[in-house]
């Protein structure tokens, strides 16, 4: 007879279970299971073996198990897409999330493996160099980091531009606009907008590639710089920072904040994505996980909304507010005036 005190022991061994998930994806994105379904009928078990190069035994326990993560479904003897593989994990679709999840499995999972070493050392557990101990150098950031979070980026941009009225901006100053996701999405949601990725120089490299290939590419520019060595550049009545604070620690977080302001003029805009703890730090999920994620890799945190307003207020910004909303990359944007 069961206990009715006892306590619930499903989520727990839900959590124990956790790694088995995203490895499971890795593994079947790296073997291009998904690209490989849609190439055809669908796959079977020899089908995946000849294509995977591996034995049929761990073909159909792969194909299994994305079948019962909801990823694949079974018609006959032959596997096929469901909608959300369909969707994100077919390369050469639109949000293809491949490229993320092969970041992921290269480049933060070896950290989180050592992860009670960054709670112990208060220090990053992601390996990153004996030469170079910054994690944004130009020779520690593969290219799969900037395509993998291109997607990502893109569906919280178009999130953004839905939650956050930006109608009165004419110039927007991405500040560590990477591969340029956020000025493409605002861009393409109001028609009168110009942007300014700003970012390392390596970085505005792959900036221009993204540009180049969009709708919007005439309304977008890149500036070369180091917002921790400069000031940032003026002309632009917003500016934006989006999934930037979180990698840094409060007193560059405060500096960075202080320069936009010093670089915004009067009425100017400044606008903060990321995802939000809550104020009471006891959650969200998302949020909570994400500034663990940044415990291994970064010197940053996720920050509550109240701790940006006091951050804002103490550089001298007025009208402060925070915007809820649904997005991959993000939960809210906190949004202040100078």
């Amino acid at each position: 007879m069961t206990d009715p005190d006892q306590p619930d022991l499903a989520a727990l061994m839900r959590m124990t279970t956790g790694l088995w998930v995203s490895q499971t994806l890795a593994a079947a994105e790296e073997l291009e299971v998904f690209t490989a379904c849609a190439a055809g009928d669908g796959l079977t078990v020899a089908g995946l073996a000849k294509h995977a190069g591996i034995a049929e035994r761990p073909a159909e326990i792969l194909l299994t198990a994305c079948t019962a993560l909801g990823l694949l479904r079974r018609r006959g003897e032959r596997w096929v897409n469901t909608a959300t593989a369909d969707r994100y994990l077919v390369k050469g679709r639109p949000y293809y999330l491949g490229d993320y999840v092969g970041m992921l499995r290269q480049y933060a999972y070896p950290g989180w493996m050592r992860v009670t070493d960054s709670l112990r050392a208060n220090a990053p557990s992601r390996v990153i160099g004996e030469e170079n101990p910054d994690i944004f150098a130009a020779e520690k950031r593969p290219r799969v980091f900037w395509d993998g979070l291109y997607p990502l980026s893109a569906l919280t941009a178009g999130a953004l531009a839905e939650a956050v009225d930006l109608s009165g901006v004419t110039s927007l100053l991405d500040v560590g606009g990477g591969n340029a996701a956020f000025a493409i999405g605002l861009c393409s949601r109001y028609p009168d907008l110009r942007a300014t990725v700003y970012d390392l120089p390596f970085v505005c490299e792959h900036s221009r590639e993204r540009i180049e290939g969009s709708e919007v590419a005439a309304r977008i520019g890149v500036h070369p710089g180091d917002f921790f060595a400069e000031e940032l550049p003026a002309g632009h009545d917003a500016i934006l920072l989006s999934m930037i604070l979180h990698d840094w620690d409060e007193d560059r977080g405060r500096a960075l904040i202080a320069k936009c302001h010093r670089a915004l003029p009067p009425g100017g805009l400044l606008v903060i994505s990321e995802l939000l703890v809550d104020d009471e730090k006891t959650g969200p999920l998302n949020a909570a996980l994400m500034s663990m994620n940044m415990l291994v890799g970064t010197w940053g945190r996720n920050y509550t909304a109240a701790e940006y307003h006091d951050w804002l207020r103490d550089a001298g910004f007025a009208e402060v507010t925070t915007v809820p909303f649904t997005a991959p990359g993000a939960n809210g944007a906190v949004v202040a005036r100078r």
